[in-house]
């Protein structure tokens, strides 16, 4: 069913919109990674996953969680509740917990929707995650014009993968710095991949 629902997002994304997907090979086959791309609409999750590799967790504000039904229907496609600015440590270990059953995780280092388009400060948590889980990151790029509405050009461009053990010393207890330097890696990324321009390159097919 999961599969089948991703097939379905994916077609319904093509119809809505004019999206195409990019730099795909650049996903690792057969293993979890971290995909920490930015953030412009509550459509991104989904725009990132449809064309991604596996099966996927994300991270979804606690008040998604109110309604029992789309509780079921989001916890099925690997979401998971974040109390946000309560300073919820057990969320790490959740991700961390969801990378290591084999689910690829969705994560954006700004912490909220960029309501300019551009992409603005990142926060290290992935890091902490990418450091103590030993999986790469693919910094991903959402990319179009001011608004989202029908038939809006949109390119989610996937870039090459981070690995972690370029960065880090000691996974069980990363240094501060080496995480900044990693936050710093794949932010750097994300923006080159929204305001780099367009490829030739397709890989909606």
């Amino acid at each position: 069913m999961y599969h089948l629902i991703k097939i379905i997002v994916f077609i319904a994304f093509k119809i809505a919109f004019n999206v195409r997907f990019e730099g795909r090979k650049n996903i690792p086959d057969g293993e979890a990674v971290i995909y920490a791309s930015n953030h412009r609409t509550n459509a991104d999750p989904p725009l990132v996953a449809c064309r991604g590799k596996g099966k996927f967790a994300f991270m979804a504000k606690e008040e998604l969680f109110k309604n029992k039904l789309f509780a079921w229907l989001i916890r099925s496609l690997g979401a998971f509740p974040v109390s946000r600015g309560k300073g919820d440590t057990g969320v790490l270990d959740t991700a961390i917990e969801r990378l290591e059953k084999g689910r690829s995780l969705i994560i954006f280092p700004e912490g909220t929707r960029s309501k300019d388009g551009k992409v603005h400060r990142g926060h290290s948590g992935a890091a902490v995650i990418s450091a103590k889980s030993q999986k790469k990151i693919v910094p991903v790029g959402v990319v179009f014009g001011e608004k989202l509405k029908f038939r809006t050009k949109i390119t989610v461009k996937y870039g090459e993968p981070i690995d972690p053990n370029e960065y880090i010393d000691q996974p069980s207890d990363p240094n501060p710095r080496q995480l900044v330097k990693l936050k710093n890696r794949y932010m750097a990324d994300i923006k080159q991949l929204v305001e780099g321009g367009e490829t030739k390159e397709n890989d909606d097919e």
